[in-house]
């Protein structure tokens, strides 16, 4: 058994009173002093500061880097961004997934283009060796080079991120001009970006209009020598507008309620499709696919169907995944089972709608408790508003089945919603 690593952070975590636990083979912070709550309402209302450094990155250089991309990746990157489809440019970023042959899935990944022989795939925790080994099996003129805590990731998310960064960053102006969703600017490696991202502190960064929250946000790079005065840095800049550390059970709570996938818990071993992240499958306006790629096949000619939903209950109560828990018809059929649920704090039911807690008035904030949401593999097609049962032992627990969760979500909106740049 491989021991648990730690994260440049850890120290600051427990000096910080974390709640610790391993996750992903990293220890890593649960929730802090101000609980998981305050966590996840601070990202949907102002800004939370988390430590993602447990992510893994790798880069693909070389003149086959993109047919070996075309050739994995599920997302067909000549027409990928936009209404319009267009093909992913230097500067931009896609997310996807990695098949097997069998049409399961090997990992989820973001895929930055840096030019046009060189990407940088971002992919989860302890599972960059796992993809570096997967690629190279295809044998293609490529350089695969694993990054794994050679590098760390801190991801700013919530509505006060514009502000933080204009206090973080040295030239603000340019770095933010035209940054758009799923967009990035600068370089994980110091010295080989043109134009350079620098905070006031000098630090040069990668910085990239994504996230993991729903929320608007962004996730930074640096080397780990770094770390520690980036992560005070923007600790300070961001303190005046609310900015606090927040761990993963905020981050796990801010991401269903967002309807985000947690890669071998809502996605996983078994053939992927017919799930609310169908839009990375390269399907044209027929529903064809536009290329060829591993797990196609698999994927166009299953047979044992399932299908996977997610769902809002009415009142914060849980029913946790697990071998004897299931999902359940309203007739007490078994149906499936439970793949994520947990509670977003930030979410109410007003009548029949779900209503966000910054569309609220003030005294309606006060009395939120919360829906749990998640989501659920079932065994037949189930229509969007239709209610099921949650079922552990006596205990059963009402949900609907939603196309969304959490309304009013941030992470796409211009970035002038948020900041006025000169």
């Amino acid at each position: 058994m491989e021991p648990v690593k730690k994260t440049p952070f850890y120290q600051t975590h427990v000096n910080l009173g974390a709640n610790m636990a391993a996750f992903g083979g990293y220890e890593m912070p649960l929730w802090y002093k101000t609980g998981a709550k305050q966590e996840h309402l601070a990202v949907i209302e102002q800004a939370g500061l988390f430590d993602t450094s447990h992510m893994a990155l790798l880069t693909i250089e070389g003149k086959d880097a993109f047919a070996l991309l075309q050739r994995s990746f599920s997302r067909d990157l000549l027409r990928c961004l936009g209404k319009e489809h267009q093909p992913l440019a230097a500067g931009r970023c896609a997310y996807g997934v990695f098949l097997l042959k069998n049409g399961t899935v090997l990992d989820d990944a973001i895929v930055y283009k840096i030019h046009d022989s060189m990407f940088m795939l971002v992919v989860n925790a302890s599972m960059g060796e796992k993809v570096a080994a997967h690629l190279a099996t295809y044998a293609m003129d490529v350089h695969i080079i694993d990054y794994t805590d050679r590098l760390v990731k801190l991801d700013v998310q919530g509505r006060a991120t514009g502000k933080v960064l204009q206090q973080l960053l040295a030239d603000p102006a340019a770095a933010l001009d035209q940054f758009v969703y799923f967009s990035y600017r600068g370089c994980f490696e110091p010295g080989k970006a043109n134009p350079a991202v620098f905070t006031k502190g000098g630090t040069e960064i990668l910085l990239s209009r994504t996230g993991y929250t729903g929320e608007f946000g962004v996730e930074i790079f640096v080397q780990p020598e770094k770390a520690l005065a980036l992560w005070q840095e923007i600790m300070e800049c961001g303190a005046p507008f609310g900015l606090i550390p927040c761990g993963l059970a905020a981050r796990d709570s801010l991401r269903a309620g967002a309807m985000l996938p947690l890669s071998h818990q809502d996605i996983g071993d078994w053939i992927f499709g017919n799930t609310p992240w169908d839009f990375v499958l390269p399907t044209d306006e027929n529903g064809s696919f536009t290329k060829e790629f591993v797990g196609d096949s698999a994927v166009i000619n299953e047979k044992d169907k399932r299908f996977t939903y997610g769902f809002a209950g009415f009142d914060p109560r849980k029913i946790l995944p697990g071998e004897t828990s299931f999902v359940a018809d309203l007739e007490g059929n078994r149906i499936g089972r439970i793949l994520t649920c947990t509670t977003d704090m930030a979410i109410h039911r007003k009548g029949d709608e779900i209503i966000s807690l910054i569309d609220m008035g003030e005294e309606e904030k006060t009395t939120i408790k919360g829906l749990s949401c998640g989501f659920v593999l079932v065994d037949r097609e189930v229509e969007i508003g239709q209610r099921v049962s949650l079922v552990s032992g006596r205990r059963a627990v009402e949900v609907e089945i939603r196309k969304e969760i959490r309304p009013s979500r941030t992470a796409g909106m211009a970035l002038s919603k948020f900041i006025a740049l000169k």
